[in-house]
């Protein structure tokens, strides 16, 4: 790895999103800096390439940073400046400038205009390119060291170092390597002086080993509410039935938000599903009797209502124990009571989550009093920066958590460029 030792040298560890951003920005600032970036693995934006069932929801269609906040477990009120010097309308245009359009759905999620995240990794890797950086994968940092006089000795190993050695001299380094939920793959970040906030998965989806559901796989609703029982967590959004419990936007928001409650309650509890939010009990009774008196001579089974799908209705027919030819003139009181409790409080006994490996978003990381969010620099180590999911920020599904590391990315390089006195 062969550089010129008369040229500043920014390094930038991990080759996701901030990274690429964060690399980006400081070549693209300052052309006269050398900047490398590091990838431990063989792979370049994996986690790009693999979210939004491979579309890649680059952010979210949020107007002002005050919007954009409110979908941050962790790290809403630190962001807020840093989205205003670099927000949802500057990721678009990032993007339109190096020719790739943005569109909106319904929910407010963005996408490419060719559904492919292809689009936006190809992208990422051609700005890189055209920046000048300089691109090693199968590279691992075992050991950073701070140098008395200024900048850091990294320590490599890898076969991406085989050919040109296994040092380098930094003058400034940027970490973005991402998140993890195992404690002890920050222990190197502790080595630097750093406090770990201590993380924990956020983003999963419940498994229900013996969920009255099971026979539901593919089934979903647009719109549920989730409960934790005896905890004040819920959450509304759409909601899929899966072979091993239930997902969906709705069960992962409500896990990112209480993601460090159930990381104590060992993921185990009762999830309370309310398939027609719009109802409660007090309105939900006379409509049901209501109905009752106008469809008496319907089958109660084979008739779905609010809009929800029949598999799931007789289901829960089922489970109120309503026979398949019970009309509703014929309902016993008890059965529809029990038709009603299940509709707005279907009881799911969750015993344990699961997490995608190439879309985990964790719960803590590097502590946010210890970086100045102006510039992402280390309060603690001069020259020393950091970007994305190794802070101890982490959003909603949503396109938000991509939406931080543009940010994180992009104020790091432009710091790295022209590094400031960092704020104490």
């Amino acid at each position: 790895m062969n550089t010129d030792a008369a040229q500043p040298l920014v390094a930038v560890l991990g080759g996701g999103a901030a990274g690429f951003f964060g690399a980006i920005a400081c070549a693209e600032a300052d052309p006269t800096v050398q900047v490398v970036l590091l990838e431990k693995t063989g792979k370049l934006l994996s986690k790009v390439r693999v979210s939004g069932g491979g579309r890649c929801n680059v952010t979210h269609a949020c107007g002002t940073a005050a919007q954009l906040v409110a979908h941050y477990p962790r790290g809403s009120k630190q962001l807020k400046a840093a989205f205003q010097q670099f927000g949802v309308a500057d990721t678009i245009a990032w993007f339109a400038r190096r020719g790739v359009a943005l569109k909106t759905e319904a929910d407010g999620r963005m996408f490419p205009t060719t559904d492919s995240s292809e689009t936006i990794a190809h992208a990422l890797e051609e700005a890189a390119r055209r920046a000048g950086v300089r691109i090693f994968t199968n590279t691992s940092v075992d050991e950073i060291q701070p140098r008395p006089a200024g900048g850091f000795h990294l320590q490599l190993s890898g076969s991406g170092t085989a050919r040109s050695g296994p040092t380098l001299r930094a003058t400034r380094l940027l970490i973005a390597t991402g998140g993890n939920p195992k404690s002890a793959n920050y222990d190197w970040l502790r080595a630097l002086g750093h406090r770990i906030t201590e993380p924990v998965p956020s983003l999963f989806t419940f498994n229900v080993p013996q969920s009255p559901l099971s026979e539901l796989m593919g089934v979903s609703v647009p719109l549920a509410r989730v409960v934790l029982a005896g905890e004040k967590l819920q959450y509304e959004g759409p909601l899929l039935v899966t072979h091993w419990g239930v997902s969906g936007p709705a069960v992962l928001k409500l896990s990112a938000w209480g993601a460090r409650r159930l990381s104590e309650l060992g993921y185990v509890g009762t999830a309370l599903i309310n398939w027609i939010p719009a109802f409660t009990e007090e309105t939900l009774r006379p409509w049901l009797q209501q109905f009752r008196q106008e469809n008496g001579k319907k089958t109660v089974a084979a008739n779905a209502q609010f809009g929800l799908p029949q598999r799931l209705w007789r289901n829960l027919t089922e489970q109120a124990g309503i026979g398949a030819e019970t009309r509703w003139s014929d309902l016993p009181a008890k059965a529809q009571n029990r038709l009603l409790e299940l509709l707005l409080r279907t009881p799911l006994a969750v015993r344990g989550k699961t997490t995608y490996k190439e879309e985990f978003v964790t719960c803590g990381g590097i502590a946010l009093d210890e970086v100045d969010l102006k510039t992402m620099q280390s309060r603690r180590v001069p020259g020393l920066y950091f970007a994305g999911e190794v802070l101890d920020i982490d959003g909603i599904t949503g396109g938000f958590n991509f939406q931080a590391a543009w940010t994180t990315g992009f104020l790091a390089g432009r710091a790295l460029a022209a590094p400031a006195t960092v704020e104490v």
